[in-house]
């Protein structure tokens, strides 16, 4: 069976409610503690939405990582948000993004980020499936990390400089 370039999925368990896990997703507030410099979100009817307001369905998105320059700009549109459990967006040309987030228990949740409609041309194969899922591996854990415990785990230097 030929492995399938298309789509990957990853999977981590934190101990954290669910709700709690789903708003770090569907927040620009929630975005900008574990993945994000910045997570702007707009809505047609209101324009750019609040810190803590819930993302929805047609919403779109400009977001900046640490470590770039503003003129690198991810853009893209909210597919899904229900409010509880699962969301998905149109992640650039690397295809879309869903996670779902499942309860155990009052205190702690699984977390499951799916990758798909990845072009499979060569470049992609690289740049998507494999660096993307390297980047969900960090990013997943952060917040894993920060949830559980405080520590952050990104550089948010401009450079290379550790001490950032």
């Amino acid at each position: 069976m030929a492995y399938d370039w298309s789509t990957f999925s990853q999977t981590i368990k934190i101990k954290a409610p669910a709700k709690v896990v789903y708003d770090m997703w569907t927040t620009r507030k929630g975005l900008e503690t574990w993945f994000l410099r910045m997570a702007e979100f707009t809505r047609s009817d209101v324009g750019v939405i609040g810190d803590e307001i819930a993302i929805a369905k047609g919403d779109t998105y400009r977001w900046r990582w640490h470590g770039y320059p503003d003129e690198v700009t991810e853009v893209g549109e909210v597919l899904e948000a229900n409010g509880k459990d699962k969301m998905s967006f149109v992640f650039g040309n690397a295809g879309i993004v869903t996670v779902m987030v499942n309860g155990i228990g009052d205190n702690a949740c699984e977390m499951m980020i799916t990758q798909s409609n990845i072009p499979t041309d060569e470049e992609s194969k690289q740049n998507f499936h494999v660096g993307c899922s390297t980047g969900w591996t960090f990013y997943r854990c952060n917040m894993k990390s920060i949830l559980e415990g405080g520590t952050d785990l990104r550089n948010k230097g401009n450079n290379n400089d550790m001490n950032d």
